[in-house]
């Protein structure tokens, strides 16, 4: 059985399962979901908690053990089996789907999974967890429901902001200020519960009160210029020089977009079908999402182009370019490489803008 998260507070105020799965990547919101079904088993008196973590060398029998031992006291069991990989290899297999198999009313058995792809989600060990429990799959929060995020939590604290665009920038301005870190955005709601009392906040008092907590990397820098986010591309960019990127790691990444982008548009030419091409790509997520709109607002030659200016780059940070160079080529390099980067993010972000740069 799957659940969708906003209606776990729901089941289990119906009932406890004997078997739950949760599974995704974004830590603060499978913690909660643990928190909520650690203290609805301890409301059912599960008293007795197991914990157990899989890495490489784990012995299954000690989960077997503990699942089929007795407490001398007769408590109920909590049993959680952590699997940061993913992988419980044939051993582990066999034993999820024998305790899957094996359902006892005096245990309670949770296990927490990071995102799994659709072929372990086809495994057999998975489907028998599946079909004996209750599965419960976190997914991200993305961007662009992020404001409505913050502004309900903010609302579960008794605040709110202002209503219509006046409000909806005053969240964009906590987005903006946390940067893909959850959970930076729940200790600064959290914040604003303590510093300020209930009610509506106002832009000046929620900037006064940010922290810049921004968790910036490369991946978020290629959602931005496959989105064409021209600001949120500039201020990561910025936000990885702060914090000491190499700029070979940022030119890697981006590369890695306009090649990739490549191959999409040579096999769209050629008549195969676009989830085809994205899975041989390995492209899911949000990135996925934004694939068609990227594509369609940029052609061959751009990219292309854009690869010729990234060699070019390639030179210059590795301190090669008045070697290898012409003087008129050297004339199409910023003279501050952060800016190449900025403009090589600009080719498919913005690719009308950014022609000067690329021939």
């Amino acid at each position: 059985m799957q659940l969708r998260a906003d209606s776990l507070a729901r089941h289990l105020r119906k009932e406890l399962a004997r078997l739950y799965i949760v599974y995704g990547d974004e830590h603060l919101l499978v913690q909660e979901a643990l928190d909520e079904m650690r203290a609805a088993a301890r409301a059912a008196a599960y008293t007795q908690r197991s914990i157990f973590t899989v890495e490489r060398g784990f012995d299954w029998s000690q989960v077997l053990g503990v699942s089929q031992s007795m407490s001398l006291f007769g408590e109920r069991q909590l049993l959680e089996l952590r699997i940061p990989s993913g992988k419980p290899g044939k051993e582990g297999a066999e034993v999820l789907k024998r305790l899957a198999a094996e359902p006892q009313p005096e245990r309670v058995i949770l296990i927490i999974l990071p995102r799994l792809d659709a072929a372990t989600q086809k495994a057999a060990w998975f489907t028998a967890l599946l079909q004996a429990g209750v599965a419960l799959r976190i997914d991200r929060i993305e961007r662009a429901a992020l404001p409505a995020w913050i502004g309900q939590r903010l609302a579960a604290q008794g605040q709110n902001v202002a209503p219509g665009e006046a409000g909806q920038r005053t969240l964009q301005l906590i987005v903006e200020r946390v940067e893909g870190n959850l959970l930076a955005a729940h200790q600064e709601i959290q914040k604003l519960g303590l510093i300020y009392p209930r009610g509506e906040l106002s832009a000046e008092q929620i900037r006064d009160a940010l922290l810049n907590v921004a968790r910036y990397d490369v991946f978020k820098l290629s959602e931005a210029m496959l989105a064409g986010d021209v600001r949120r591309l500039s201020s990561i960019l910025d936000g990885l020089r702060g914090e000491g990127e190499a700029s070979m790691l940022v030119l890697w990444a981006l590369v890695e977009e306009l090649r990739m982008l490549l191959l999409l548009k040579r096999g769209i030419a050629a008549g195969r079908p676009l989830p085809l091409l994205l899975r041989e790509q390995r492209v899911w997520g949000p990135r996925e999402k934004l694939i068609g709109a990227a594509l369609t607002r940029l052609n061959e030659a751009a990219l292309l182009a854009g690869l010729a200016f990234a060699a070019r780059l390639d030179r210059q940070l590795k301190g090669l370019a008045q070697l290898w160079a012409t003087e008129s080529r050297s004339a199409l390099l910023p003279a501050d490489p952060w800016h190449g980067l900025f403009e090589l993010a600009m080719t498919v972000a913005q690719p009308n803008q950014s022609k000067k740069w690329c021939l």
